[in-house]
């Protein structure tokens, strides 16, 4: 499918590449800010794993805090995993565009959208998770809004890219 055919497609085809360039996009920048500022990547990481936003004042005594993690080789591991899982959704987030606009269509870029998002899924629900298992919905209530809203757009783009379009 050219440029020209997904434009013929209408605002579809238009939304549909405009939906699959932005995920790669930003799942580019995410890999490029956690490569370039990996140390205080790890930091922030560490810091939630520590649990040390439960320590700051008023310090919030909870049965939770034998839960935390202080090893930066660990936090260091963690960040390393959810790297892992960008820099894998952002590659065939770039297939899947391709095929979308240059390539074959929706069709033939449906698998590589749906392994983006997959992967992008994996590292959100990471992040989900061991947030919830280190008490970040105590102090850290944004960055837990944020990764529920990355996890939205991962369900919503997925239905899109998978609805069939006349």
């Amino acid at each position: 499918m050219s440029v020209e055919a997904l434009l013929q497609g209408g605002s579809v085809g238009l939304f549909l590449g405009t939906q699959a360039l932005g995920l790669s996009v930003w799942l580019t920048l995410a890999v490029v800010n956690n490569g370039q500022a990996f140390r205080s990547s790890v930091g922030a990481v560490g810091a939630t794993m520590a649990m040390a936003p439960l320590h700051q004042n008023p310090t919030i005594d909870t049965p939770l805090l034998r839960r935390a993690v202080r090893s930066p080789r660990l936090h260091r591991l963690a960040l390393l995993v959810v790297l892992a899982l960008q820099v894998v959704a952002a590659v065939v987030a770039w297939a899947g565009s391709y095929q979308l606009i240059l390539g074959e269509g929706l069709s033939a870029a449906r698998p590589w959208l749906n392994l983006a998002l997959s992967g992008f899924s994996a590292f959100v629900f990471a992040m989900l998770l061991g947030g919830l298992w280190f008490g970040y919905w105590i102090r850290q209530e944004g960055l837990q809004l944020t990764h529920l809203v990355l996890s939205v757009w991962a369900l919503l783009a997925f239905a899109l890219f998978n609805l069939q379009w006349a």
